[in-house]
């Protein structure tokens, strides 16, 4: 977005505005002109759309989301500055002025969001003029049309209006569009998953890791449940259950991705792929989510490398004490979930800290792993079926998914009889099932119960600051929790090129 030249990766496609009928194609350069002539050619194109995904769940959407709402937090080191703005986040107190800020983070999740857009731009305007085979195509298609619409829906949740581009970008005045109104944001994403689902493969014929007909229909179906459009939702989500292409792993456990194994499982609708190894193909976000600082023998335990290391600074994405509290007694997930370790480095007089245990897989290299990011899950399916059966009034029959979740945690049906009751313990459900699988925020903002349940979290926490990570004899800064809101406002960098905002 901020860059007129869109990057492909290795390819540095340089887009020519002229129309001039003298333009010379340059032949010693890869043009959009001299690239895409060939399947394999949008095949790396499309590639390169996946490609920002990778920063964005390892770098961002954890902290934009996970962080944002009461499951997660970060674990205060007095002797380590550099985190105001992760802290600004967690704490609803970004500073911010006339619709805009100047938050890092979140300039650079805009950032990705649109780099994956304008990679998805250039092959949808230009794989038409190809020949090649028809079920390739409409393949490449689909899927670029599914990740303009996910990149498009991660917008406009975290942002609400933003500006629409569905042309590469060409000039610095086309660069700086003006804001779409949000429900134009959603009719444009909605028509792009909705064009998306007959061009892809199902499951069992599509190359493992790449977007599906059940994933779109997934996205789709979570945009519905998000616009209260239960029936809609309601049949979409069980053509994926009656299509027998997903399951539940019997051992919640096993359900997430190893480094080099069990990716892209019966229970994986999709999920953001990842490589151990020097490819640059890596994930770190497990080191992201260590409390600190933790030293090399302490971090091997959960890690199992054989070349642990330090890691100081600030731990980030820390579970808080209400959503460990939130587990019911002999629900398998909570110590699937979430682990403790005893950091000998801290200035709190409890040492003990609490990590995200579900991703902590064994891999071989220090702050390189390959564990795949989960963004869609058969049990989420499950349960937004139930929400969308009991918001039409149909409880019992609700009942039959969310108990499917249930049991499979080692707990009893559901005791919930009211569609009121059916309500809470959806909520509920999804709470723990989903735990840092970035759900939570977007749970809140979409019930309308962010305002309360966050100015409900901040007053425990600035009551028992000790209790949420912090050492003896200090506190939150006199501005958390001051500044609570359903949507980040816009990034201050993008504002240089553009007068909208």
């Amino acid at each position: 977005m901020k860059k007129i030249s869109i990057l492909f990766g290795v390819l540095a496609v340089i887009l020519s505005g002229c129309e001039d009928f003298l333009t010379v194609v340059p032949e010693t350069n890869l043009s959009t002109a001299t690239f895409f002539q060939s399947e394999a050619d949008f095949q790396q194109a499309v590639n390169a759309a996946y490609a920002p995904m990778r920063a964005i769940v390892n770098d961002r959407a954890w902290m934009l989301s996970e962080m944002r709402s009461d499951n997660t937090m970060y674990a205060r080191n007095i002797m380590f500055g550099a985190t105001e703005q992760q802290e600004d986040i967690s704490d609803h107190a970004i500073p911010d002025a006339q619709g805009i800020n100047a938050n890092t983070h979140v300039l650079n999740h805009w950032r990705l969001d649109y780099q994956i857009i304008a990679r998805a731009n250039q092959i949808l305007t230009t794989i038409d003029d190809v020949d090649f085979n028809a079920n390739s195509k409409n393949n490449i298609k689909g899927q670029a049309l599914f990740l303009r619409a996910m990149a498009y829906y991660d917008l406009a949740r975290f942002f609400g209006s933003v500006p629409i581009h569905l042309a590469p970008v060409t000039t610095r005045e086309e660069a700086g569009r003006p804001l779409s109104p949000e429900a134009d944001v959603y009719a444009q994403l909605i028509s792009d998953v909705q064009a998306a689902i007959p061009l892809l493969p199902n499951r069992s014929q599509q190359e493992l890791g790449r977007v599906t007909s059940g994933a779109a229909r997934m996205l789709l179906a979570d945009v519905f449940i998000r616009q209260k459009r239960w029936a809609e939702a309601e049949a979409l989500l069980k053509e994926i259950v009656n299509s027998g292409q997903y399951q539940l792993i019997p051992d919640y456990a096993n359900v997430f991705s190893e480094s080099t194994a069990n990716k892209n499982n019966v229970e994986s609708v999709f999920e953001v792929q990842f490589l151990e190894g020097p490819q640059g193909l890596q994930s770190n976000f497990l080191y992201q989510f260590m409390p600190r600082p933790i030293n090399p023998s302490e971090l091997g335990t959960i890690t199992g490398t054989a070349n642990p290391q330090n890691l100081d600074g600030q731990g980030n994405n820390i579970p808080t004490p209400d959503i460990i509290e939130a587990y019911e007694e002999g629900d398998l997930r909570k110590d699937a979930s979430i682990g403790f370790i005893t950091l000998s480095g801290s200035l709190r007089e409890n040492k003990v800290y609490p990590y995200i245990k579900k991703y902590a897989k064994p891999h071989a290299l220090h702050n390189n792993h390959g564990m795949n990011w989960p963004i869609y899950r058969y049990a989420e399916t499950l349960l937004f079926l139930a929400e969308a059966l009991n918001e039409q009034g149909k409880t019992s029959e609700a009942a039959q998914y969310i108990n499917m979740v249930r049991n499979r945690a080692g707990l009893d049906d559901t005791t919930a009889g009211s569609q009121g009751a059916m309500r809470d313990a959806i909520m509920h459900e999804r709470r723990v099932e989903l735990a840092f699988e970035n759900k939570r925020w977007h749970d809140l903002t979409r019930t309308d119960t962010y305002r309360q349940v966050i100015t409900d979290f901040g007053v425990r926490a600035k009551a028992d600051p000790v209790k949420y990570y912090y050492p003896a004899g200090n506190t939150f800064r006199n501005h958390a929790f001051s500044n609570i809101t359903k949507f980040y406002t816009l990034p201050a960098a993008e504002s240089e090129i553009t007068p909208h905002f």
